[in-house]
């Protein structure tokens, strides 16, 4: 006796398992485009910090990021070129306001990372760089002329040209530290003159 043979699946049985198919591989391709999307989202945050005088972002403009405060429009942080000096973040900052000292700033000055810049209002300069206190007779490496320099232990007329130099091109000390920074001072030397100076 012959084997039997099943009847094929009607055709509308076909249709619908096609479809049911369809379906799924159209819900699939949907979420792993929602995935990605998502993933792609978190992987890059909107800036959060201040926009540049260029009114770009500032996370497009470089990375060099300092903080500017003082008398700015807009103190805050901000991130620059490599290659900025402090006139592109005071201009980042919005400009000076009315009141500020820029005789006491070297605009020209190139940029450090990390650096914290504050313009100051006028008579501040004055008073932060004036007389010292009674009693201190140490040289004030801000306001100290050559002779005064050469007044240091082994500090000869070449080295203090440089500390002069150096303060003329990068602005005011900030620490007694940063003479680390002048070409020919190390800190042998540094720990020598350590106490006879201010800033």
């Amino acid at each position: 006796m012959p084997a039997e043979t099943l009847p094929p699946a009607p055709p509308r049985r076909r249709l619908r398992l096609s479809i049911g198919a369809g379906v799924v591989l159209a819900l699939v391709v949907l979420s792993a485009a929602v995935g990605l999307g998502i993933m792609r989202g978190q992987a890059s945050p909107a800036a959060s910090l201040p926009l540049t005088d260029e009114g770009s972002s500032s996370e497009d403009s470089g990375d060099l990021y300092v903080h500017v405060l003082g008398a700015v429009e807009r103190p805050g942080l901000y991130v620059l070129d490599l290659d900025a000096r402090l006139v592109d973040a005071v201009a980042a900052a919005g400009g000076t306001t009315d009141d500020a000292d820029l005789t006491a700033v070297n605009l020209a000055r190139v940029l450090a990372d990390g650096e914290q810049i504050v313009v100051p209002t006028m008579g501040a300069a004055s008073d932060a760089t004036g007389a010292a206190p009674p009693g201190d007779d140490r040289v004030d490496l801000n306001t100290a002329d050559q002779a005064a320099l050469e007044t240091l232990p082994r500090i000869g007329p070449a080295l203090a040209e440089r500390i002069i130099a150096w303060r003329e091109e990068n602005g005011r000390f900030q620490s007694v530290d940063d003479l680390l920074a002048v070409p020919g001072i190390g800190e042998k030397l540094l720990a020598g003159i350590r106490e006879g100076v201010r800033v």
